[in-house]
């Protein structure tokens, strides 16, 4: 017991005790913001990953499509509702 007390009285213990409690548990970079921003970092370059995935396929989807005009027409006739001046176009929309 008179050996706690004696590490108690002294200020540099007792200094640096308080100042990994601080850093700890107080400040604004402790153990919990750190843990969850490097959380928050995985999942941001998982997220990184997919989009540079994505990305690629677009790309070589709109390199396929500037290249051959029938598919340029298949995908503006899908996707915009583009038609010709003679014909007529039905969406049919399911509930």
């Amino acid at each position: 017991m008179k050996q706690i007390f004696k590490y108690a009285k002294n200020n540099y213990i007792l200094g640096t005790l308080f100042f990994l409690f601080w850093m700890i548990f107080i400040d604004s970079n402790n153990l919990v913001n750190q843990y969850q921003l490097s959380k928050k970092l995985g999942d941001l370059e998982d997220q990184k990953e997919y989009y540079q995935e994505r990305k690629e396929i677009i790309t070589a989807q709109r390199e396929e499509l500037l290249s051959n005009p029938e598919l340029l027409e298949k995908f503006a006739r899908e996707q915009y509702l583009m038609k010709k001046k003679t014909e007529d176009l039905y969406v049919i929309v399911k509930k």
